[in-house]
């Protein structure tokens, strides 16, 4: 037996998290060795108790290996455990950090370089919008966006890192052969062909109130900080941010109104020391080292809240490719339904949303509530 097929057997046993991995590990130095190990010998390990011990000698009786494998080639994933030379070293850094990962896709050298944007299901479309942007400027500067997949914020942060044709991975809190939530499904596809969607879980794991704040440790962990765009005052997004923050990273946040319950997690996050963010300068300044000053220049001139017209500063160019020219022609001065601007161009859904956010960045159109969209000249 192989090392991976060790760990991808102790991930098949249920109640046995990276934790008790590690503390056996300690013990037993090999995976193959936990498996192989006696009852009496296992249950000397803190935490192992008589049924745990039993479960992991015969476990061969609640595994099927083969099978795993099956659903594994089905759905094109790879396995990388905690010493694979691809495993993400800032997340090999956090004390629990996962000992296998399922990952469609791939992870790449530049994923060091990663930010989490995060924030509520339920969100406005002031908290939408700014997730969008936000992600939109930070990928297109370089930076690869890690989000959870979920509805909502999460959701905008990664549709607005494909559409700056920008690296994005996302991080379930299920399998990967079991995609929550499910409307999400072609979006994980979208991802996976030029990023990855990873998960500890085995391939048809269905997600429960346990995995969720797994999967947001893994989030926080792969990145060297994160963005809170939008949470009310109980929200998961700010336990990501608790955690992010016992992992020493960075934490981010975007003000809002007073008077909204949606901004009062952002507003309290800034108050408690969290960096205020309003525009992708304000995270880009603090990791220069990484970008030329010309890549800078371009992010900010691109993006500046204050440019009303297309921009057509330094290297930046606003000549539209063909996909682009045929959603601006479907677009009208007044507002026009995305479902009506589908249906003139003929295109996928996700192309038009991919394509209409990168019109928004150039200053070409903008969007209102409601998915309805206008045309700017």
């Amino acid at each position: 037996m192989t090392p991976t097929d060790a760990y991808l057997a102790l991930t098949l046993l249920p109640g046995i998290g990276p934790i008790r991995v590690r503390q056996l590990l300690t013990r037993f130095e090999q995976p193959q060795n936990i498996l192989t190990a006696s009852t009496s010998a296992l249950q000397t390990i803190k935490g192992i108790g008589t049924e745990m011990a039993k479960l992991i000698t015969h476990w061969q009786d609640h595994v099927d290996l083969a099978e795993e494998h099956r659903r594994i080639a089905d759905h094109d994933i790879d396995l990388i455990t905690l010493d694979h030379e691809d495993y993400p070293p800032s997340l090999r850094e956090i004390h629990d950090s996962p000992f296998l990962l399922f990952v469609k896709g791939k992870l790449l050298e530049r994923d060091r370089h990663a930010i989490a944007i995060v924030g509520a299901r339920r969100c406005t479309h002031y908290g939408t919008e700014a997730a969008r942007k936000l992600s939109y400027q930070l990928a297109f500067a370089g930076l690869t966006i890690i989000s959870g997949l979920a509805r909502g914020i999460d959701t905008a942060a990664h549709e607005a890192a494909l559409a700056a044709q920008g690296r994005t991975i996302a991080v379930l809190g299920s399998g990967i052969g079991n995609i929550y939530p499910p409307e999400n499904a072609a979006l994980a596809d979208r991802i996976a062909q030029s990023g990855a969607v990873i998960s500890e879980f085995p391939v048809l794991y269905v997600p429960d109130k346990q995995s969720f704040p797994l999967r947001n440790r893994i989030v926080s962990g792969m990145s060297f900080g994160i963005l809170v765009a939008e949470a009310p005052a109980r929200s998961g997004s700010l336990i990501t941010a608790n955690q992010a923050l016992d992992q020493g990273r960075n934490v981010y946040a975007v003000p809002g109104p007073i008077d909204r319950p949606t901004s009062v997690g952002c507003n309290r996050l800034i108050q408690q020391g969290a960096t205020l963010v309003t525009d992708a300068s304000d995270i880009l300044e603090e990791r220069e080292m990484l970008f030329s000053e010309d890549q800078l220049e371009l992010t900010n001139n691109l993006f500046s809240s204050e440019t009303q017209s297309p921009p057509t500063v330094g290297k930046l160019s606003t000549t539209l490719d063909d996909t682009e020219k045929t959603v601006y022609e479907a677009l009208e001065s007044s507002e026009t339904q995305i479902d009506i601007i589908i249906q003139r161009t003929k295109l996928p859904s996700a192309t038009v949303s991919a394509t209409l956010l990168r019109l928004e960045m150039k200053k070409l159109a903008k969007q209102l509530p409601g998915k309805q969209f206008v045309k700017l000249t």
